[in-house]
């Protein structure tokens, strides 16, 4: 199993393992934008060349007065196969670790489906995210977010 930064030839295997486990899907023009706006950001898991997982993120454009440079994950998903062996937390790791150093990130912030018992236990138990807020009906669905966050200072060396 191999953890590596995203390259364009990704995009199609990473479209395809979200549209396999995920509600929320994505234009090719969307992943293209992310790919080539934040390159060091998004990141894949592959077996044997097979694309099993991936991350997907970006760096927040529209900072309000007062707030830090931060990063955001737009997506994240492993093919089902896959799941319970780690990969899920080191793409994180990876994505956030990047955030920090290439873009001097404070944080990174997700949203995550309240229902999403999997994600919730990975993002707040496994890595240390806090919830920040509750958006209501967030998802297409209806269903409401929890809007977490998780300080990066700890990578870039920054004192809290």
């Amino acid at each position: 199993m191999n953890i590596r930064p995203a390259r364009i030839d990704d995009l199609m295997g990473m479209q395809a393992c979200n549209l396999q486990n995920l509600p929320e899907n994505y234009t090719m023009k969307y992943y293209m934008y992310h790919e080539l706006t934040w390159p060091q950001v998004s990141f894949v898991a592959e077996d044997n060349g097979r694309i099993v997982g991936y991350i997907l993120a970006k760096m927040e454009e529209e900072i309000s007065d007062g707030d830090e440079p931060h990063g955001h994950v737009t997506s994240i998903s492993v093919l089902r196969t896959y799941r319970r062996l780690g990969l899920a937390k080191r793409l994180m790791v990876q994505s956030q670790e990047a955030m920090a150093t290439v873009y001097r990130a404070s944080y990174v912030s997700l949203h995550v489906r309240k229902s999403n018992r999997a994600a919730l236990a990975l993002y707040k138990d496994t890595l240390g995210f806090e919830v920040k807020d509750i958006e209501k009906k967030y998802y297409a669905d209806g269903e409401d977010a929890y809007a977490m966050r998780l300080s990066l200072k700890y990578i870039s060396g920054d004192v809290c």
